[in-house]
């Protein structure tokens, strides 16, 4: 298990992560089998999506914004259900083959934190599993 920490700069924030995530199959020496990558935070989530492109995580961020209004008719007490709500849309973790160590994503695909309630310091947590060929 691998944890790291990033700083989120803002209420929404979409930071690419891709680089760490395979850093730490490498440090690991994972060869072959799969990496979990996961958030303990409630309003916070993972994603993968394009990263060749930044208007594409402009636009998600639009969109979520306009299906899950910041302000709304919520009775959470802490005035935060729209990053409860499209942290759950995200999910909170993702898994990724990985394969002769290297993660085996598509071309413009990569590999996002998804910050809902910030500006905060989160943790991401990462798990390698190795598969065994006979």
């Amino acid at each position: 298990m691998h944890r790291f920490q990033l700083n989120t700069k803002s209420r929404t924030d979409f930071r690419e992560i891709t680089g760490e995530v395979q850093d730490a199959v490498t440090r690991a020496g994972l060869q072959d089998g799969l990496v979990t990558v996961f958030v303990p935070h409630t309003t916070a989530g993972i994603t993968i999506n394009e990263h060749a492109d930044p208007d594409v995580v402009r636009d998600m961020k639009q969109v979520l914004d306009a299906v899950v209004p910041w302000d709304g008719d919520y009775r959470h007490a802490e005035g935060n259900t729209a990053a409860h709500v499209k942290a759950s849309m995200m999910g909170s973790s993702a898994q990724i083959i990985v394969e002769s160590g290297r993660l085996q994503l598509g071309t413009w695909q990569g590999i996002f934190f998804c910050e809902f309630d910030g500006p905060r310091s989160r943790n991401v947590c990462l798990h390698c599993t190795s598969t065994i060929n006979h």
